[in-house]
């Protein structure tokens, strides 16, 4: 293992006290942690905020066996112990099983990927756990070809920014919704070839009437569900990622039978190392140079430092984000 010198000590993020961001977010001084056999420990230059950390935050997604209890499920900075490929003074984004509200964070060498050309750390930092999410959830379970509609859910989150992006850079269609013309107005001018919104307009409708959707990428649930049956065409994939609406959907078997459709979904964190480093090689063959030739650019939204993790959080849950919020420590 080649390393070098970091402090024994570090500042991050704990959950203490109540489920609200200002009462259960907290800095705190903690050890440094220490890499394992085949582990590399990145000094931290920026973090993303996710869904899931708010999740997290309230106790419905306890970290993977031997993850840190911190939150945290994507960074990017310079590596100070290296292993596997990686040296120290290399640059690089990772995706963590938690961890990343922190100065300094180790993961996985096998799921760590460089810097893509042209980004900043801080627009690197916002793309493992989304990037990995479309790519697993859109291209794998989905099955999305060239040529083909992807409807996206959500479209201005970074999920949603991100998945516009990936589709229309692999030669896809897309369908996105959101809730608010002015939303729709932010995912139209992102490469959506139809923006609805939700507020307005029935997207099933719409979708429809362009022609149906081959792939749903769902993180809404509840009564989207039925209406995105109708949404499909013959042979068409949902593929669920998330229920914000509600995880209890009513199923109407004859249509989806009649449509001869895929019911799907998945999640990211609990799958296992080996899992992930093929994910993560995956993602560097065919998404990394759709980067490097300007077809896929992290949208960045607001920036807190990591003592203001309590306000990101709370800047989240409103829902008025475009893209991603990262934390600076």
């Amino acid at each position: 293992m080649s390393q070098t010198s970091w402090p024994q000590e570090m500042t991050a993020i704990a959950i203490e006290g109540g489920k609200g961001p200002a009462e259960a977010l907290h800095p705190v001084t903690l050890p440094t942690p220490t890499p394992a056999e085949g582990q590399i420990l990145i000094r931290v230059e920026a973090a993303g905020v996710n869904r899931p950390d708010i999740a997290q935050r309230l106790g419905f997604y306890n970290p993977p066996p031997g993850a840190p209890d911190t939150m945290g499920l994507e960074i990017a900075g310079e590596v100070v112990s290296g292993a596997g490929r990686w040296s120290p003074g290399d640059r690089v984004c990772a995706l963590l099983g938690g961890g990343g509200y922190a100065e300094y964070a180790v993961c996985d060498a096998r799921h760590a990927l460089p810097i893509p050309e042209p980004l900043s750390a801080l627009e690197a930092a916002g793309l493992p756990e989304t990037v990995f999410t479309v790519f697993a959830n859109v291209f794998e379970h989905g099955s999305l070809q060239a040529g083909e509609t992807l409807m996206v859910h959500g479209a201005t989150s970074g999920i949603g920014t991100t998945a516009i992006q990936m589709a229309k850079a692999a030669g896809a269609r897309v369908i996105a919704t959101a809730r608010g013309a002015e939303k729709a107005g932010q995912a139209k001018a992102l490469g959506a070839d139809i923006a609805i919104d939700t507020s307005a307009e029935d997207f099933a409708e719409v979708a429809t009437a362009a022609g149906g959707c081959d792939v749903i990428l769902d993180m809404v649930g509840g009564d989207y569900f039925a209406k995105d049956v109708a949404a499909l065409k013959t042979g068409g994939r949902i593929v669920f990622i998330a229920a914000q609406a509600g995880g209890k959907v009513e199923l109407n078997i004859g249509v989806l039978m009649m449509k001869r459709a895929l019911v799907t979904g998945s999640t990211l964190r609990p799958r296992s190392a080996d899992e992930k480093a093929r994910l993560a090689a995956a993602v560097e063959a065919r998404v990394w140079p759709w980067i490097a030739g300007g077809l896929l650019k992290p949208q960045i939204d607001k920036v807190f430092p990591l003592k203001d993790a309590a306000a990101a959080h709370a800047y989240l849950e409103t829902g008025a984000h475009l893209g991603k919020v990262m934390l600076r420590p």
